[in-house]
């Protein structure tokens, strides 16, 4: 089993956005998480104990709200990857096609509500702050619904759908302008036979500051770019405050983001993880599905990590689920039948 990675902090802000670690493979640093659990119980006491939790989130929550993920089987635009379509190279040579993809996913993300999980983090956070306690909440994700849930403590280190950058005077700026522009009405369908529009980079949108008219970008961390180092900063300090992390709904394959928990798991804090599928992190625990967030067809799964550094102590998993049907036996504990949302 090989290790897990971890960057020292001062690295952070020479990190960039991809599906692999930037670390050297001759790089050798040691981990040793242990003690894995899914007992409900042992994450009350951590949940009941916590002043400062950070809360990782990725794709997977927005999936319950119907936004693609451009994941897996299925996870194209067109005959596209997102990896494909997402890099400052592939705006340089076919704007206009970037630009249908990036207007595709602002159209469907902005018909779009938070679901369940979304709810239940920013509820969280609004009822943990009037406790004295701190939630914060850092997302890969570029679909604001957090923000539309009322999450307040929010760092979005991948940038915003709905902001955009120019290429010329480097402003940034929030559009929630739909479509952004013109040229761009009706386009994007994400149908493989659809053909790329093709659309003039003169027409495509356009900086509104004076005297600039620089064609705009979409302000997201593309593939291959700089993370940006205020914001990895940020991210930094409150991976070192916490003391509780929860990961949800990502699958931990992309980098900065997948080292975030193990950082956090090193200096020995707990780290929960909620998914519907297996990550690669979960190789190395022991668990089962259980209905965790109040919405019925999210199904995530809980891994509670204890990182003792220098032990390596296994506890077996105990499962618990939660269903939408009454009467049946958990784990030896009656079903009210309702879901049982751990915020």
């Amino acid at each position: 089993m090989p290790p897990l990675w971890i960057v020292p902090n001062r690295l952070f802000s020479q990190l960039y956005c991809g599906l692999k670690s930037p670390i050297s493979t001759q790089t050798k640093i040691c981990l040793t998480m242990a003690r894995p659990s899914s007992n409900m119980a042992d994450f009350r006491k951590c949940f009941a104990k916590a002043k400062h939790i950070v809360v990782i989130s990725g794709a997977g929550i927005s999936a319950e709200s119907g936004v693609p993920t451009f994941r897996g089987e299925g996870g194209y635009w067109r005959k596209w990857k997102a990896q494909d379509l997402a890099t400052p190279q592939a705006f340089a040579r076919n704007p206009s096609q970037v630009w249908e993809f990036y207007h595709y996913r602002r159209e469907v993300v902005q018909s779009k509500e938070p679901n369940a999980g979304h709810l239940a983090i920013a509820e969280c956070q609004a009822r943990l702050h009037r406790q004295g306690r701190q939630v914060v909440v850092i997302t890969q994700n570029i679909d604001e619904l957090h923000r539309k849930a009322g999450t307040r403590n929010l760092l979005e280190i991948h940038g915003s759908l709905f902001k955009t950058r120019c290429t010329s005077c480097g402003v940034v700026a929030e559009n929630y302008k739909s479509p952004i522009c013109p040229a761009l009405s009706g386009k994007g369908a994400p149908d493989p036979q659809t053909q790329d529009a093709g659309i003039p980079v003169e027409k495509l949108p356009r900086c509104e500051e004076a005297g600039c008219g620089g064609l705009l970008r979409p302000h997201v961390v593309w593939f291959g770019e700089n993370l940006d180092p205020a914001i990895l900063e940020e991210v930094d300090k409150e991976l070192a405050l916490c003391d509780l992390c929860l990961v949800v709904g990502t699958s931990s394959v992309v980098y900065p983001a997948a080292m975030f928990a193990p950082q956090v798991s090193a200096r020995g804090v707990p780290v929960a993880e909620f998914n519907t599928e297996t990550t690669p992190a979960t190789n190395r625990f022991r668990g089962r599905v259980g209905r965790l967030f109040p919405k019925p067809s999210l199904l995530m799964k809980l891994k509670l990590f204890h990182s003792h550094p220098g032990e390596g102590r296994n506890l077996s998993a105990s499962t618990y689920q939660a269903t939408s049907m009454g009467g049946s036996l958990v784990d030896g504990e009656p079903n009210t039948g309702k879901s049982e949302n751990i915020f």
